[in-house]
Order: C-alpha cells, then structure tokens, then sequence
C-alpha cells in the first residue's frame, strides 16, 4: 500500500468534462478521475449508493466539500445497532479518488520544472555534475529534480538557474 506524508485532498474541482472530473490536490497535482471507470472496476448497479452517479446529470452535480467530491443532493439513513438512525450524503474517500485517478499531464505538463532545468543545462552544456558543483548541490538532486521526482524551494532554484547556470530566473502569475 501507498504511503502518504498527507493524506490526499481534493482543493479545487478544476472541471468536469462528461464523466470525468479533473480536480487539483493538496500535493499540487492536477488529477482526472474517470467516473466511467470506477463505476466498471466497483461494478455498480442499481440500488447502490452510488448509482445515481452513473446518470451524467447527476454526476455534474458534484460539490467540494471537507477535501472531497460530495453529492449532497444523494442522501440515504443509516441505521446503527443500538437502533439510532441517521442522514447521510454522499461522499467518496479522497484517498480511494487519488489512488483511482490518473495524473492530468496536460495541466501539469506547464509547471515541470525539470524539464525547463535539463533543457537548459544542455544548453548551456553542462553535464548534472557540473552544474551541481557550480550551483552547491549534489548530481543526485539535480537529476531528481530534472526527472520531477523532487520539489524544490525557490531560494535552491534561484541558486542553480543564476548561479549554476549564470542565466536569469523569471517567475510570472498570469
């Protein structure tokens, strides 16, 4: 099983195009769940609480709430074994979402760091170990972050772009 250093959630509903619903996570990655597909790999059918799901009008219907994709609208009583009853809508695990959705490459592609850093190491012809020493930290760290398997704090990616790579680091909100 996959570990987490946070548990995944949901922060913004970016879209929902037909049965798929492209979200962001609090990891800072851009997501697609494809409902379609978990309706097949749940099997749902009717008179499941997620059934109504599978109608497109319904699905749209979707709202954030506590970090997931809630329907609120969908409701159903629960009844414990000491006999109290009560309400509840429904919602779906946003770790069940993350670990069933796939990465949104499109909407990422534009915030890889690495790839921008590799192009212009070799432009500037430098091999990952140069531009290590040049910029104070290691060719493994290099290599993570050009292969987008490290963050990267902007004070470190100042000091590789101006003083590893002697370029200027530009950085715009649009």
């Amino acid at each position: 099983m996959r570990k987490y250093r946070r548990i995944p959630r949901i922060i913004k509903i970016n879209k929902v195009k037909g049965f798929k619903i492209h979200c962001a996570f609090n990891n800072g990655e851009y997501r697609i769940i494809d409902f379609e597909q978990l309706f097949q790999t749940w099997k749902t059918q009717e008179g499941d609480f997620d059934y109504p799901l599978t109608k497109l009008r319904e699905l749209r219907k979707v709202q954030l709430i506590d970090g997931t994709l809630s329907w609120p609208h969908i409701a159903r009583k629960i009844s414990t074994p000491d006999g109290r009853t009560f309400e509840t809508y429904l919602d779906l695990d946003p770790i069940v979402l993350y670990e069933n959705s796939m990465l949104d490459e499109k909407a990422n592609r534009r915030y890889y760091i690495g790839k921008l850093l590799r192009e212009a190491r070799l432009d500037a012809g430098l091999t990952q170990e140069q531009l290590a020493i040049r910029s104070g930290t290691t060719k493994n760290y290099i290599s993570r972050i050009e292969n987008n398997r490290s963050d990267i704090e902007l004070r470190t990616l100042r000091k590789i772009i101006e003083i590893g790579l002697d370029r200027n680091l530009e950085i715009a909100v649009t």
